[in-house]
This record gives C-alpha cells, structure tokens and sequence, in this order.
C-alpha cells in the first residue's frame, strides 16, 4: 500500500482503498492507529483496490478519523462478470464482486437476454449519483451452468482461460522443432538418461515439472536428482509465450480444470517430464549421507528420460507393500526425506497441513460427493525433495555476494516475514478464550511456539480451524529480490526453483540461476524489471488463490444445495454480532446460524470469550463446539448457506 506523502501534511492522503459490499472505504495510513473511513455517500465512485486521494474531515471526539475521496487516481479493476438484468425498459449488469456495490448500466442494443452472464467493461463514470456505465465483452452463458460459472470465476480474478491465437502459433512452432533442439542439446548436458527417475504427482496430472532420481554411491552415499523441466531453455525473455506468462504469472486450479500459465502444447507436451521420453532438465544434483546430510551439490542443464510416472498412491501402495517396481528406490527415497523432514522441524519449519476436499462431478460438473483430500508420505517425499533444492539454490546464490559486491547479485527469493504483533497478541487472545495456551517468548513469536499449539491441537475437532486462525494471523509469503529469509520454514535463504511449468518466478529463477553459472550475471540496469515482476507475480498469486477458493465454494453450495432440509455434524467456526458460523465436518462447507434462528433467548456476543451467550439461561456458544445443524438454504448466487441448530 502506499503511505502518506507528507505525515507533516494531513488534509490530502493517497492510498489503496477498500471498499465493502455495504459501499464502505477504508483507507490504510501510518499516521493513525486505524483505518481512515469513508463513508458510503463519500467514496465518490471509488472501487475496491483504487488508488485514491481523500481529504480527511475534521475529528469528532470519540468517533473514528472519516474522510472523502476526492480524486481517483487509478483504477485496479475496470472488467466485471455479472447476470444482466432488465428493469424499466434498462438494461444492468448485477456484479458478482458484491464489493462492486452498485449494478453497471449496460447500452440499450445490448444484444443478451435476461438472466445471461456475462463480462463488461465500466466506461464511465463520473457522477456517484448515477449508476456507471458500461459495454459487454464476452457473453458466458446461462446463469448456473457449471462452464459458465467456472469459466466467470477465472474472469473475475482478471485471468483468461484460452490464449492469444499468436501465442499458440508460437508455441506450436516450438512444438514441431521439440525433436531437433533436444538433438542439438544432448552432447552438452549431463546425461542421466540411464539413471533411475521417477515422477510422483497426482492422479490428474497432466504437466510433470519435477522429477527424482537416485543412485547409490559407492561410498555408501546416495545421489538423488532433482530435475526441473527446462522451460527457459523453449521460453525466452520477451517472445510472445513469455510476455503472456508474465502477465499470468501462475497456473489456476479449479475443482474441474487448469488454466495453465503456458500454452498446453508447452506445459503437457515439450516441457512436461513425460515417462519414457528424453527432456531437457534444469538439475539440482545431491550427495546426501542416509542420515540425510548434503556432503555434495551441483547444478545444472541435464537430459533425463523418466522411468515411471507413479501417482501419490501407488507410489504408497508399493512402498507398503514391501516390494514391486522400484520398491527398492522409493523406499530409500522415502526414508531419508523422513529424516530430511525431521530435521527441518527440529530446526524449526512450521506444519502447516490443514483438511482439503476434493470433489467427484458427473459428465456435467454436478458435484456428486466431497471429501477430504488424502495425504500420504509420498506426499511429503515430494515436498523435502523440493524444499531441498528450493533451499540449496537460493543459498548457493545468495553465497555468490561472498565473491563479489552483494549489489551486485540479484535473484528472486521467496520470503516470508514474522508475523505482525497485534496479529499475534489477538491470536493469543483467542486462543486462550477456548482454552488454549500459547506461549510467546519475551524476544516475540519464534516457530517453536505455534509448533507447540499445533502439539496440543493435534487429532481434536478445532485442529483444522485453530490452523486456518494461525495461518490468517501470519504475514503473506511474497516473491521479492531482497532476501529476508522464510519465517514459517524457518530457512535463512528460500526460493521457488521447482515449478517453471505453473510459475513465473521459478522461470526467472532458472534464467538468472543460468546466467551467473555462465558467469554473466545480471545487469543493474535490470534489477528493477525483476522487482516489478516479482511484485506482480505475488499479486498474481493471491488472485489464483482466490479463484481456487470460489470454485471450492461454489460446489459446496451445489453440493449441499441438494440436501436442503438433512441434518449434519459440525462445529463452530466463528461468531459474530449477526451470527454463528458453523462448518460441516465431512463436506468443510461452511454456513451461518443467523443469531434470530439460535432460540427463543436474546443472545448477545462477549468477544472476551469469542462466544455467544443467552441472557436468561445463560446457554453459551464458543468457538470449536460441536454442534448439530439442519440445513435451510442454499444460494448460490451469494455461495452461501444457512443452517440452524437442532
């Protein structure tokens, strides 16, 4: 965000406004202890995430500092998905974004029924008092069709779906050259074509970016190779498929589809580590003792040729099954990231696994069931195995400021900084109104403490919630060129190397990698350009995210919405002044008992305790008690259910 201009100056602010469902601003500032507030009848067409410059009204004792936007400096988001409605002869587009509180006019020759969604683009608006104006851009369909409801959710986060056709041309040409430039390749890279590798993925997967491979030593030792997809090396800076991957910055994944940074014929095809084919690799290559110690490393361009492309649970099933196809393999690989991952936890990284659900769908993407995601070792083989050569890169380059001037040395890490104190102190606070203890040592939070509460939580019904709290109480990893380490794996030097297939910034990363292995190095002039694209690639991230998220919700309400009227088993999530908030422990949707359907008491919230309290009888609701709840309603317009107690 950005702060005040001039803190001797306090009439005029410029920032990033946020903007509520209810038109409400708020506007960030380090010249108060809170947000500045903008009422509804002063935001002055301001939007969610505008830049904006207000002026600040005089003070009233006892109220919060308010203020009125008067100039709009940029817009963050001028695209948005709605249903179009007609009115009086009028035609509007009615936001899904309920932060785009007032519904967009639309030119009477629109040529779209009623009830259709569709993409529009504001035009113009000037007069607050007046509904903007605004032009269609793509029709999607009939509202509540699975496609079209998916396919408005990557809209909405700013993302397209298909590419420019001068992309795909683009990489189509890559394509019919794949055979000659790997030719051309294989006398100058280190070749573990005869080496076994493998890769480990999920069932569904359809672009294999990483790969592993081992060989026992004859010292005892044991080699395990890391092998990344060498997208840099068919993507270069500034062609037609790298200026479309910037602005995507990161695969999306929905309940039913990727929206891949790269054109499919890239990320499925020329890139992908497909079994028995030869591919370029970017390699992180250990010498690693059984006791899981790195004795040796090397990186580098490889060739591999992988021997078995396992998923999760076959690679499981033939680890306990004690025999196999390359039983022998996974079980070494298997063992020694179990001790890879002991160690980092001794050393201090956070555990941060929390429930996910996965879904079945019929031929039309009607949700037929959910359920918990599974987690199997092979899992978290995969994950230290990554981590490693994450961790190893972004140390060996940050080791290169010992050879020359550190100003000199750019790289794209990834960060994470420790939590903020407030954060943390309501975190505390929460936590011991439900009757948890959470420990800060006098120095502040170190990673020990939240490992700690996640001892104590372990295997109870408020484990996952208690997770999800401490998760939304910690900074957001970011992608940035100034190192500051990560706080939550508890790594002094931390990158992401392992995904250039999904990410931008590991592309970055292996071109920079590259060049000071060449000993060239990356020209100041440049340094900037990494920064910008690092902080987009964040952004892009969170969008991505979100995205994820909404396509999650969205089934879950299509899901329950089928079972209106049945009773469930679930526990209390939040509370609030309007309500309870309930998650069912099989489907994880989550809904609100609206505080006039609790009973027949007059039930008031004590924030003290995080509960919701009777005033007659004194019945008590509290974060993390199971409850049993009947299911009322189910909107999908809103992605939102409602539940009372029985």
């Amino acid at each position: 965000m950005e702060k005040s201009k001039n803190k001797e100056k306090t009439s005029n602010i410029i920032g990033q406004i946020t903007i509520t469902s209810r038109g409400v601003g708020y506007l960030p500032n380090d010249l108060f202890e809170e947000d500045i507030e903008i009422p509804n009848n002063y935001t002055n067409t301001a939007l969610n995430k505008d830049t904006v410059e207000i002026v600040l009204h005089p003070k009233i004792e006892g109220e919060r500092i308010r203020g009125e936007v008067v100039k709009i400096i940029g817009r963050a988001k001028t695209r948005f998905v709605g249903v179009v409605e007609k009115e009086d002869g009028l035609l509007f587009l009615a936001p899904d974004d309920k932060r785009m509180y007032v519904d967009i006019l639309l030119p009477p020759d629109s040529k779209v029924e009623n009830g259709i969604k569709v993409l529009a683009e504001l035009t113009h608006w000037s007069d607050p008092k007046k509904n903007p104006e605004g032009k269609i851009i793509k029709i999607l369909g009939k509202k509540g069709e699975h496609n079209v409801e998916m396919q408005a959710i990557v809209l909405e986060h700013g993302f397209e779906a298909g590419f420019p056709s001068y992309v795909e041309r683009a990489a189509t040409e890559i394509e019919n050259k794949k055979r000659d430039i790997l030719q051309a390749e294989i006398g100058k890279r280190k070749d573990f074509r005869s080496i076994m590798t493998m890769t480990i993925d999920p069932p569904d997967a359809k672009d294999f970016d990483d790969a592993i491979s081992i060989k026992n030593l004859k010292n005892g030792n044991v080699e395990v190779g890391v092998h990344i997809a060498d997208v840099s090396h068919y993507v270069t800076p500034g062609d037609d498929i790298d200026k479309e991957a910037q602005k995507r910055a990161t695969s999306i994944y929905l309940v039913d589809r990727t929206i891949p940074m790269l054109p499919e014929v890239i990320s499925n095809d020329v890139s992908s580590l497909n079994p028995g084919e030869d591919k370029l690799t970017y390699s992180a290559v250990f010498e690693l003792t059984k006791d899981g110690d790195v004795k040796n490393r090397w990186f580098g361009e490889t060739i591999i040729n992988s021997k078995k492309r396992f998923t999760y649970e076959d690679a499981q099933k033939t680890i306990n099954s004690e025999g196999g196809e390359y039983y022998e393999e996974l079980d070494l690989l298997n063992k020694i990231a179990k001790i890879l991952r002991k160690k980092r936890f001794d050393n201090g990284s956070i555990e941060f696994e929390h429930d996910e659900v996965k879904f079945t769908l019929d031929e039309n993407g009607k949700p037929l069931s959910i359920e918990k995601k599974k987690l199997y070792d092979t899992n978290k083989l995969v994950e230290e195995y990554m981590l490693l050569a994450n961790q190893e890169v972004a140390e060996y380059i940050f080791n290169l400021n010992k050879k020359s001037d550190p100003k000199d040395v750019l790289f794209i890490y990834r960060i994470h900084n420790s939590p903020d104190t407030e954060k943390i102190e309501n975190l505390k606070i929460f936590l011991n109104a439900i009757g948890y203890e959470f420990n800060i040592e006098s120095g502040g939070i170190t990673t020990r403490n939240i490992n700690n509460l996640f001892k104590q939580i372990k295997g109870k019904s408020v484990e996952n919630m208690i997770k999800i709290a401490v998760i939304r109480s910690m900074s957001k990893a970011i992608y940035s060129t100034k190192n500051i380490g990560h706080f939550g794996l508890a790594f002094k030097y931390y990158t992401h190397f392992t995904s250039p297939i999904r990410r931008y910034p590991d592309l970055m990363a292996h071109r920079i990698m590259k060049s000071y292995l060449a000993g060239k190095g990356i020209p100041r002039n440049e340094f900037s350009k990494y920064e910008k694209l690092s902080v987009i690639s964040t952004e892009q991230e969170i969008e991505a995210a979100q995205a994820e998220r909404d396509s999650i919700r969205y089934k879950q309400v299509e899901y329950m919405k089928e079972h209106i009227g049945e009773l469930f088993n679930g526990f209390i999530t939040g509370v609030s002044d309007f309500g309870i908030f309930v998650e069912d422990e099989n489907t994880k949707a989550e809904g609100l008992v609206h505080i006039s359907k609790i009973g027949n008491d007059f039930y008031t919230l004590d924030k003290k305790t995080y509960s919701i309290k009777g005033e007659r009888d004194g019945q008590s609701f509290t974060l993390g008690d199971k409850v049993r709840i009947k299911l009322m309603a189910a909107n999908l317009d809103d992605k939102t259910l409602n539940f009372i107690f029985v």
